[in-house]
């Protein structure tokens, strides 16, 4: 993203929004990633790059249950089990890549796919 944008960042994480949203991370940052109670904050580099959006996007934070059959975060939970490698988890249902038409793809079988407003970004932690 080049321009300033207004980002919906979803996450299953409540440390991530708290993170962010609270500033903890800011203040991990600023103290050489230590936290609070002296140990080192991990994924410095993670928490580095959502930081330095985050001063220039203006987010809006929400927390979503995990594993409560969120298209949304059964997506991304899809998405970060390709990136670590194969899994072994019979039955996990995947879902297509999410439609930024905001129009809900009919599929066959049970899942639909979620869609995206086009005018709006999302970002899924």
């Amino acid at each position: 993203m080049r321009s300033s944008a207004i980002v919906e960042l979803w996450s299953d994480s409540k440390y991530v929004i708290d993170a962010l949203e609270k500033g903890w991370a800011v203040g991990w940052r600023k103290r050489g990633w230590v936290k609070s109670d002296k140990k080192p904050a991990l994924n410095p580099d993670l928490w580095e790059q959502l930081l330095n959006l985050v001063e220039v996007h203006e987010l809006h934070y929400h927390w979503v249950k995990g594993h409560a059959e969120n298209p949304f975060n059964n997506r991304c939970d899809e998405l970060a089990g390709e990136v670590s490698g194969p899994q072994e988890e019979e039955g996990a249902a995947g879902l297509p890549d999410a439609d930024v038409t905001g129009e809900t793809q009919k599929e066959d079988g049970p899942q639909a796919r979620p869609a995206v407003n086009a005018g709006n970004l999302a970002a899924v932690i």
